[in-house]
């Protein structure tokens, strides 16, 4: 099969390479990928700087969500049968959906919408659960609650804006003047042009922020926060609560705690919680969001489509920051 593959870190292109097929396990399938998608994290792992969370073996097969078919199961797998239409977000130490064929855990996928196509589908499993775990199981939003969600046209903000919208809760976020329009449709109330406002100077009192941008402009977000509110991060700096979470070790949380120790302080200040999301693949969350993408509730937001051959495109765009929704990676041209 073709795979999308790095031999270091700090490579400056992928490569397109010949690989075998990987073997299943007896709580596997196998899936012939269709579509996939790119996300941040690729990028971060490229380069080398989830190093001290993630640790890979090289060459590596880059790519974590996916779209496509089943075309072998495990003796152990009997939710899934040869020819079902299945997306997902494997585990972290199984990466590798920039290839034609993957072998995941039967756990960490579930059956594709029905009104959505394999591009469409390959959009969602990580940017979906990111935004599910942040809002439902960190947050709890509900209808009472302000949520501010930052960069509102990126991967991640398209869909977090639908989900936060689904639980009723009044929802800012911020993008250029030209995405204004459009994020309001997606559900946005209030929306801030971060190249003309500070959107520490025109909001305040919100219960929740999800950040998805760190440094200065995570710091700012504590300006804005409730006593007793809650900012959750993806790009800040994971905390020692996390490291002792994910089961780093000593030295590591201790490295981590003294790297994150001014978002800490800022927390204590302003009495609030500060939370780094390292997002978790989830089956039966996926399922649920199928739910939603079926009733019409939420909807995938595609940027473009690039084939598997020009795969160094698509991460060139990525790493432009220009991208209105998701760049989808199409594995036959």
């Amino acid at each position: 099969m073709k795979a999308a593959m790095i031999h270091q870190y700090g490579q400056k292109n992928v490569e397109l390479v010949e690989t075998a097929i990987p073997t299943i396990q007896k709580n596997d399938v196998l899936v012939k990928i269709e579509a996939a998608s790119i996300n941040p994290i690729n990028l971060k792992t490229k380069s080398g700087a989830m190093k001290l969370l993630l640790k890979y073996q090289m060459p590596l097969t880059l790519g974590s969500d996916f779209s496509g078919i089943v075309t072998e199961v495990g003796q152990n797998v009997t939710d899934y049968k040869i020819g079902d239409r299945v997306y997902g977000r494997v585990q972290k130490e199984r990466i590798g959906t920039f290839a034609e064929y993957i072998a995941v855990a039967k756990t960490d996928i579930a059956l594709m919408p029905k009104n959505l196509s394999f591009e469409e589908a390959a959009a969602i499993p990580l940017v979906g659960l990111t935004s599910y775990q942040a809002l439902y199981d960190i947050m709890g939003l509900t209808d009472k609650d302000k949520v501010l969600i930052q960069a509102g046209s990126g991967g991640v903000g398209t869909i977090a804006i639908q989900l936060a919208k689904v639980s009723g809760a009044y929802v800012a976020t911020t993008t250029s003047e030209k995405n204004a329009a459009w994020v309001k449709e997606l559900g946005a109330d209030q929306v801030i042009d971060y190249h003309k406002e500070n959107f520490d100077e025109v909001i305040s009192d919100y219960d929740y922020v999800f950040d998805t941008m760190g440094g200065e402009i995570l710091e700012k977000s504590f300006k804005i926060i409730k006593p007793n509110g809650k900012i959750v991060t993806l790009s800040g700096i994971p905390d020692k609560k996390f490291a002792q979470e994910y089961g780093l070790s000593f030295w590591k949380q201790m490295l981590l705690a003294a790297a994150s120790w001014k978002f800490s302080h800022l927390a204590k200040k302003a009495q609030a919680g500060y939370h780094f999301l390292f997002m978790r693949p989830d089956g039966k969350q996926l399922a649920e969001l199928t739910k939603l993408i079926e009733a019409g509730k939420i909807r995938p937001i595609i940027d473009r489509v690039i084939p598997l051959a020009d795969i160094q495109e698509a991460f060139d765009y990525s790493e432009s920051g220009r991208a209105k929704g998701k760049i989808i990676i199409k594995m036959a041209d």
